[in-house]
């Protein structure tokens, strides 16, 4: 077996060959800080990160199906040999039998969306209050275009200070389970950007979904605290128009976690008390994450794609799993 930081194509061939049932935040999986496990006689990768006495997977093995649970029982053992277990998020319901065999409780953790672009419009009743942000946006002299990374890195760099300078003195940004930009894989991301003559008001970075329903994943987003309301409404808008105009049929818009707790697949004896957990996270954990303001913005584009999304506890869904995950993703 072998560990390696993301350094190399072995990741970005893997995601591509196998899309993990279609995860489509698969493209996470080349964020600096991850690591890589490999086993020689076994095709695929494991992408994960350390936090304390876990190891925290991102998605199931990237690997053929036929060889995701001898990758994932590999995964186990090497983490047992380091007195480590593992717990994986974003676990997509394809993948979920595979754990729930390899002995983990596996319970939802929230739900992705998609639009298809093929039936896509903002004509009709239904998108009035959202064709009007978009325009009133546009007439304070909002200037949207698809861009090079190098162009506007650097005003991307202070955009990001002010804008995490909002939500307090401690706040750190996110990492894992959200996009970056720049580095080796920047070439295959798209970057759109909204302006007032050279301020940049705001972006939305959009990285490649693989698989059934290949397209682009809506994904890092950033708005200078003083924006015009409908910023990044008018920047994704023209992003889609791009994306419709080159064909594209799939507009991801990634996970919410604590969303759509009951309408989704469960596998196995899940956990009911996390089950509940997660239905609380919903209704009053707008401190731990806003997932309902993340979930309104994504509905008022009728998705019509939705799919559970997952995670795996080795040894019993608990407390101290989750905090790992957010420790892997540098938020606390």
């Amino acid at each position: 077996m072998t560990v390696s930081q993301i350094d190399s194509d072995v990741a970005l061939d893997a995601i591509r060959r196998y899309p993990v049932a279609d995860n489509p935040s698969a493209f996470l999986a080349l964020n600096s800080g991850n690591l890589l496990f490999q086993v020689d006689d076994v095709p695929g990768v494991v992408v994960y990160r350390e936090a304390g006495r876990y190891l925290v997977q991102f998605a199931g093995p990237f690997a053929p199906v036929e060889a995701r649970g001898k990758l994932l029982s590999a995964f186990v053992d090497f983490a047992a040999e380091q007195d480590r277990e593992v717990v994986a998020v974003q676990v997509q319901a394809g993948d979920a039998p595979d754990y729930v065999a390899a002995g983990f409780t596996v319970n939802q953790m929230g739900a992705s969306f998609a639009v298809d672009l093929d039936k896509f419009t903002l004509r009709g009743t239904q998108f009035m209050q959202l064709r009007n942000k978009i325009s009133r946006a546009f007439r304070t002299g909002l200037r949207v275009e698809e861009a090079p990374l190098e162009k506007w890195y650097d005003r991307m760099q202070e955009l990001d200070r002010a804008w995490l300078g909002t939500k307090g003195e401690d706040a750190k940004p996110l990492e894992f389970l959200v996009g970056q930009y720049g580095g080796r894989y920047q070439s295959n991301r798209r970057l759109f950007v909204a302006a007032n003559g050279d301020r940049l008001m705001g972006y939305i970075t959009y990285s490649p979904v693989y698989g059934a329903n290949p397209g682009w994943l809506h994904d890092l987003t950033r708005r200078q605290p003083d924006a015009a309301p409908g910023t990044m409404e008018a920047i994704n808008k023209t992003a889609a128009d791009t994306f419709i105009g080159e064909g594209v049929r799939w507009l991801h818009f990634g996970f919410t976690p604590f969303t759509e707790l009951t309408t989704q697949p469960r596998f196995g004896d899940y956990s009911h008390g996390f089950h509940h957990f997660m239905s609380y996270l919903w209704q009053h954990g707008s401190a731990v994450y806003p997932a309902q303001t993340q979930f309104a913005y994504k509905q008022k584009w009728a998705p019509s794609l939705m799919t559970g999304e997952y995670i795996g506890f080795q040894h019993g869904a608990s407390i101290p799993a989750l905090v790992a995950i957010f420790r892997a993703c540098n938020a606390i």
